[in-house]
């Protein structure tokens, strides 16, 4: 709102908070029933994608010089973040699974609650220091892609672990298959010329 005071000397600044409270209402309307057709590991990467969106539309109000383009980053950045809020939750039963799922979420809710206390201040702090918020909305944008990318990468160490689990089964398989052979061999077969290992059970 100050950004917008200062910068484009404007007094109807409050539209641009009903464009993003709008949008994200939309937001959830919409990416919720997207969401509900995407199965796995695609809720996170359209989790990804909401991320990198918001932490991009942050970087571009400085760069916006009408207030047109500030209404049409605004609503950009409410509708992702009504995405963010609508499958933040399948989003952390995929990833953790039902058991663990409320307490990912607190762990969430509990980090985000960090910078949306500490950064406020912050930009105050920069805005005395450097005369402008530019450096703050730059800021503002790099957790939202560093979180994005953190979580891009978490699918891929899932993969991985688990086609490891089924190489190990698929090993201990094979070494239950051999053990049974084995047995098989030292069995006394009545008839048989040739003569047999007996296999002696202690009680």
């Amino acid at each position: 709102m100050k950004y917008v005071e200062e910068t484009l000397e404007l007094q109807n600044e409050e539209v641009l908070l009903m464009c993003i409270g709008i949008s994200s209402g939309v937001g959830r309307l919409v990416f919720g029933r997207v969401a509900d057709y995407l199965a796995g590991s695609n809720k996170v990467f359209l989790q990804v994608g909401s991320f990198f969106v918001i932490g991009l539309m942050s970087m571009m109000i400085p760069l916006c010089q009408s207030f047109g383009g500030l209404i049409a980053v605004c609503l950009f950045m409410g509708l992702f973040d009504g995405c963010f809020i609508s499958i933040m939750a399948p989003v952390a039963f995929e990833l953790v699974g039902s058991e663990n799922v409320s307490q990912a979420i607190g762990f969430l809710l509990g980090l985000m609650s960090i910078p949306m206390t500490a950064g406020p201040p912050i930009a105050g702090f920069l805005r005395d220091s450097l005369g402008t918020y530019n450096l703050a909305f730059y800021l503002a944008g790099v957790p939202p892609m560093v979180g994005g990318a953190v979580l891009c990468i978490i699918p891929w160490i899932q993969y991985k672990k688990h086609k490891n689990q089924k190489k190990q089964k698929a090993l201990e398989g094979e070494t239950a298959t051999k053990i049974l052979d084995q047995d098989s061999k030292n069995i006394l077969v009545p008839g048989s010329g040739e003569p047999q290992k007996e296999r002696v059970s202690s009680i």
